[in-house]
């Protein structure tokens, strides 16, 4: 073999084992996301069902103090 074949395979495997190497680091760094996104998502849907419990209270108050106002 001639000295330039052997760089040419040496150049080869390195080539492949980066790339393996970054498709899964790129996976790795997916999921991460992914789990951020869900808690993210999770945090959304609270703060929305808190906000249709405020409107709630806020209604109900108003109708205690137009109640106490009449009467």
């Amino acid at each position: 073999m001639t000295d330039t074949v052997i760089v040419a395979i040496i150049g080869f495997l390195g080539t492949a084992l980066g790339s393996f190497g970054g498709m899964k680091l790129t996976s790795y760094r997916i999921e991460q996301l992914e789990k951020r996104v869900d808690k993210h998502n999770n945090l959304i849907e609270r703060v929305y069902d808190l906000e249709r419990k405020d409107a709630i209270q806020d209604e109900r108050i108003s109708e205690i103090e137009r109640r106490s106002a009449t009467a």
